[in-house]
């Protein structure tokens, strides 16, 4: 580790922390209608859009149409997301003549970028056309992360908000979204991508001639657009296989640092957003510091590990960090720093292979996802995640002081705590199911590319990465297969779905509750006792669900280095 190296951690910390404020405030002036800069060009658009979904500003919504809602909108989206793949040999903008996707594939990508996850069982500039990148991949990057934002904001509600039914309207929640934040900010940061060198052109792909003499096909395409709303959404998905390490994606440091903060911006912002709304900002403040704290154990780990390089290479004679798969431009601080935002943060895209990462400095995001993603997480997804295990944490501390559980004035009662425990535990539900069936099926383990520990990881992580929404994964596993192409598609739904639902109802059940007034026993919720409690809750809670089965691959393997051994 270096002094330049926690120099570069640090200013992407110092950027992070001062747009929140600025950010969050913005935020909630767009969620209460309020008027902002953009309102004189929006407006008329929002207002049109409302006539013809048929909804007003008024109307608002019961938790069970707002679920309804949006799973019927998610539901259409999957459904032209997979027609445009399997027809995309037959609709334009299709210049290096791609053919129809596969069904498995197709329904794997749909069911992938529907949900935010963006896994990638495919090489971008090698199986989509520029149609379905835009009309297909793109919009499903905005509307997948306006609607993780749009359940943030309707959980908060359920907070805000006392002796009520509604929760806000889904339709409104997602135009709002979509049209002040997301779609502004991106024209900004394409325009920037596009000036450090990002390719953005509906051009044909390049044919060159190398210095040897052979030819090469050099693919383009409107790269920097897409590259916007991946980061900025924390969608993750990369117009190219080698994703945000392809220097058409990620030209420089620069860009690299663009990326990394694009990535935490909103998720970090929503902490404000829900200090505002509930009127006392210290509240959110205390969610972002547990946010923090658990982040930045994560990088020590990681950077430490990876700088601390591989024991079998020093028994080589060979000194130094760990440099494979990474980017010399970036180097061995960065590619750290990344790897744990884009796991923390629910983004997936990568400037390094995560598979050739030391073990130790792979556990850090494997853990990272396997807590929920909660650490900032996906925009919005990372919000009421966390919110759920503030539920959790607030419910032991009233098992612990003997008192009703509290929290911003909403007794915390059974339901709460049911839905809230069902949305935490569906995710190693999907995890460890389905690896435990991977792990001994042949076509699975077929796909491994290094058998032992490290294969094991493969598929954990690969399920892990699906489940939580993430979209990462490591390169040994061939997963472009029938068997992975279903099973990573269910275990991405299910971990989409059987949270947004169990969310949605602890909203629903808050929003109708009457506020109580604090009082010298309430358990305050705005300092350091809370935070050490909530960080301490999701550590336990990951450790009884995953760490067993988690030590299995990453630790057997760095134990297995240090012995002299290798897989």
């Amino acid at each position: 580790m270096t002094i330049n190296g926690w120099i570069q951690i640090l200013v992407f910390c110092g950027i992070v922390a001062l747009l929140v404020k600025p950010l969050g405030g913005y935020m909630t002036r767009v969620f209460g209608g309020e008027r902002t800069l953009l309102s004189w060009i929006f407006a008329p658009v929002e207002r049109g859009l409302y006539a013809l979904a048929g909804t007003s500003e008024r109307e608002e919504q019961h938790w069970t149409t707002y679920a309804a809602a949006l799973l019927f909108f998610n539901l259409a989206g999957f459904l032209l997301l997979y027609l445009l793949q399997r027809f995309q040999g037959a609709l334009p903008f299709n210049p290096a003549g791609m053919t129809a996707v596969p069904p498995e594939l197709a329904f794997n990508t749909a069911a992938s970028f529907m949900t935010n996850t963006n896994w990638q069982n495919y090489g971008g500039e090698s199986t989509m056309s520029y149609l379905v990148q835009m009309a297909g991949l793109t919009v499903q990057n905005f509307v997948s992360a306006a609607t993780g934002i749009a359940i943030a904001i309707a959980l908060i509600r359920g907070f805000s908000r006392a002796s009520v039914k509604s929760i806000g309207n889904f339709w409104i929640d997602l135009t709002r979204v979509t049209l002040y934040i997301l779609l502004p900010l991106c024209v900004v940061l394409t325009l920037v991508y596009v000036y450090l060198g990002v390719p953005q052109t509906l051009g044909a792909y390049v044919e060159a001639t190398t210095l040897e003499g052979a030819q090469q096909t050099i693919a383009l395409g409107p790269v920097a657009s897409q590259i916007a709303i991946k980061m900025l959404g924390t969608n993750g998905g990369g117009f190219f296989n080698a994703n945000a390490a392809h220097p058409f994606e990620n030209p420089d440091a620069i860009s690299n640092l663009i990326q990394m903060v694009s990535i935490f911006a909103i998720g970090a912002a929503l902490t404000n957003v829900f200090g505002r709304m509930v009127g006392n900002e210290r509240q959110g403040w205390a969610i972002f510091a547990t946010m923090a704290v658990l982040f930045l154990a994560g990088v020590v780990v990681c950077y430490w590990a990876e700088a601390a390089g591989n024991p079998l290479v020093h028994a080589l004679g060979l000194e130094g960090g760990n440099m494979e798969g990474k980017e010399v431009r970036f180097g061995i601080s960065l590619s750290a720093l990344f790897a744990v935002i884009t796991t923390a943060a629910s983004c997936g895209a990568v400037n390094a292979m995560h598979d050739s990462f030391t073990a130790l400095g792979g556990l850090i995001p494997l853990i990272n996802m396997q807590l929920g993603e909660i650490i900032v997480g996906g925009v919005g997804a990372g919000f009421y995640g966390i919110l759920l295990f503030v539920v959790l944490a607030i419910f032991v501390a009233g098992l612990m002081v003997g008192r009703t559980p509290e929290y911003l004035g909403k007794k915390i009662e059974a339901k709460e705590v049911k839905m809230a425990v069902l949305a935490i535990l569906c995710l190693p539900l999907a995890m460890l199911v389905l690896t435990a069936i991977a792990v001994v099926l042949p076509d699975a383990v077929a796909s491994i590319a290094n058998p032992g520990p490290h294969g094991f990881s493969e598929i954990l992580y690969a399920y892990t990465s699906a489940a939580a929404n993430n979209g990462s994964a490591l390169g040994g596993l061939t997963g472009n297969t029938a068997w992975y192409n279903i099973t990573l598609g269910i275990a991405i739904l299910m971990g989409r779905f059987l949270v947004i639902i169990p969310a949605l109802a602890v909203a629903g059940s808050l929003v109708a509750k009457k506020t109580v007034p604090a009082s010298a026993g309430t358990f305050p919720t705005d300092g350091a006792l809370f935070v050490g409690l909530l960080s301490g809750v999701i550590l336990i809670v990951g450790g009884l669900t995953f760490f067993p089965v988690l030590a299995v691959g990453p630790i057997v393997e760095h134990l297995a280095m240090l012995l002299g051994q290798t897989f």
